[in-house]
């Protein structure tokens, strides 16, 4: 197929792009460099992989105009495109809303104008807000977002829904990707998580272990879970990518008008608990506890069960290939 990436610098977008291409397909990327450089791309041209790249903003008019030349009647685009740091959204949350909604709004219209009927969207669990009950079921409602940047994706969804529902003589495809904590770099070292963006647990920590960061927290120790530290859900950017190629994949030869997964591991990981695999793989650190941070939920992790049973997807690379991975791209 012949598939449109917005946000294809980024990390999970990067790692996209390279399984795409590992699958056969052709692959044209976007990406204005606002959360991205670069670099992730440039290793894999380096590497003999081919595809089309353009740095264009989805909230500009023009570029707009610009990309359609090139991406019609394409088979499909995946959306990764948009701002994405659960702390910042608290503090800038109209750049957030500006950003995200009018950017989905304006690629529905390029896909509209060049004939392409499938999407699969780059959504979050952070939609669920904070659930009543674990696992996180595709069944699970949907409650108040805890951030501006989670109130983005629930709108985007609901923009997405509206879009395929609407009658027209095209059928309109959407796999939306509910995504629970991406972490990891490329286990033969060619990309990694390049951001300089430590909001995340993964890059602070690597980054503290290197000695880039002089004073790695974590973000409170009282909650009620287990050990005091919030759960999450890790699961490895290298099988996130391969779920985004079976995505698109569903979406075109089953036709499913708008559909919906998780993706996660399955399993839920106190950040405790990961630092402590990170200690006993890679090196061996000191951590604090500081106060709680605005816009976090206390727990999160996935039941995909569906993603299994209809994408034929589930993840090969657990918490160890996790640390591993991303210490050794840090080191590298």
């Amino acid at each position: 197929m012949k598939v449109l990436v917005t946000g294809a610098a980024g990390y999970i977008g990067s790692h996209t792009v390279k399984e795409l291409i590992d699958a056969g397909h052709t692959v044209f990327g976007i990406d204005n460099f606002d959360n991205s450089d670069s670099s992730n791309l440039d290793a894999l041209k380096a590497a003999g992989y081919k595809f089309e790249f353009m740095q264009a903003d989805l909230c500009y008019t023009e570029d707009i105009l610009d990309i359609t030349e090139y991406v019609r009647h394409y088979d499909a685009v995946i959306h990764f495109a948009g701002r994405k740091k659960v702390n910042q959204s608290v503090n800038y949350p109209l750049a957030y809303y500006r950003n995200n909604l009018v950017s989905t709004i304006n690629l529905l219209d390029l896909m509209n104008f060049c004939s392409i009927k499938n999407i699969v969207f780059s959504s979050s669990c952070t939609v669920y807000g904070q659930a009543d009950y674990m696992p996180i079921t595709e069944g699970t409602p949907l409650k108040k977002a805890e951030s501006p940047y989670g109130s983005t994706k629930q709108m985007c969804e609901q923009i997405i829904q509206d879009w395929v529902n609407k009658k027209s003589e095209v059928e309109k495809n959407a796999v939306i990707l509910r995504y629970f904590n991406p972490a990891g770099a490329h286990p033969d070292g060619l990309i990694g998580e390049t951001t300089e963006d430590l909001s995340g647990l993964v890059p602070a920590l690597v980054k503290y272990a290197k000695g880039g960061n002089p004073d790695f927290r974590i973000h409170g120790g009282d909650y009620e879970t287990r050990d005091g530290s919030c759960v999450r859900d890790y699961v490895h950017v290298v099988d996130l990518a391969k779920a985004h190629v079976k995505a698109i994949e569903y979406a075109k030869r089953e036709s499913p008008t708008y559909d919906v997964f998780n993706l996660g591991s399955g399993e839920g990981t106190t950040v405790l608990e990961f630092i402590e695999a990170f200690k006993k793989n890679c090196l061996d650190i000191e951590v604090e506890v500081g106060p709680r941070r605005a816009g976090d939920v206390v727990s999160a992790y996935a039941d995909i069960t569906k993603a299994k049973e209809v994408l034929q997807w589930e993840p090969l690379l657990g918490i160890d290939d996790i640390v591993k991975t991303a210490w050794s791209w840090e080191n590298k």
